[in-house]
């Protein structure tokens, strides 16, 4: 008899037991959906919006600046080791733009565009000498244009997070395309 009444008061425990991943009941939800889409905000934001793709654009480059030096881990996001992709996926992350982790699918992203239109804040891709696949490999983010070159920042497995010239050999004879995703 003890037996069977334990039996059941645990069964009515367990069974008043509700699951704490219940969905959340949004009741308001109009001012929910003017967060998430910021298209859907009063023209006044729209002007700023306009101007926001420069402003980010650079708060993305000096967020990526920080990894100078930083050595060469393949798969790494951090300051104890990056990879060309971890570079651009955590400065544009930290800026809440989201891409792809890897730099082939991250070449799927935005518009292609000539070199003559790169901007700062845009994206080289490159296909190197260590491709297995014959596919894009590397990525890099524009810094800065100037004297005619293009100066990007991206991690290398040699010497880590450094900032090159698409005018050097290298990088010129590996360059693929250039995209723009903000």
């Amino acid at each position: 008899m003890k037996k069977h009444l334990f039996l059941l008061i645990i069964i009515i425990c367990f069974s008043n037991c509700k699951s704490s991943k219940r969905p959340k009941v949004v009741t308001k939800k109009q001012k929910v959906e003017q967060v998430d889409a910021p298209s859907e905000l009063p023209n006044t934001s729209n002007k700023k919006e306009k101007k926001d793709p420069i402003l980010k654009s650079s708060q993305i480059i000096d967020y990526s600046k920080q990894f100078l030096g930083t050595r060469y881990k393949w798969g790494g996001t951090t300051k104890r080791g990056m990879d060309c992709s971890g570079l651009v996926f955590e400065s544009f992350r930290a800026h809440q733009v989201y891409l792809p982790r890897i730099s082939r699918d991250m070449a799927k992203k935005g518009v292609r565009i000539n070199l003559k239109d790169v901007l700062k804040g845009d994206l080289l891709f490159f296909k190197t000498g260590k491709n297995r696949r014959n596919s894009i490999n590397h990525v890099g983010l524009v810094v800065d244009i100037r004297d005619n070159a293009i100066i990007f920042i991206h991690a290398t497995s040699s010497k880590g997070v450094i900032i090159s010239s698409l005018n050097e050999a290298y990088w010129q004879s590996a360059f693929v395309e250039a995209r723009h995703v903000l």
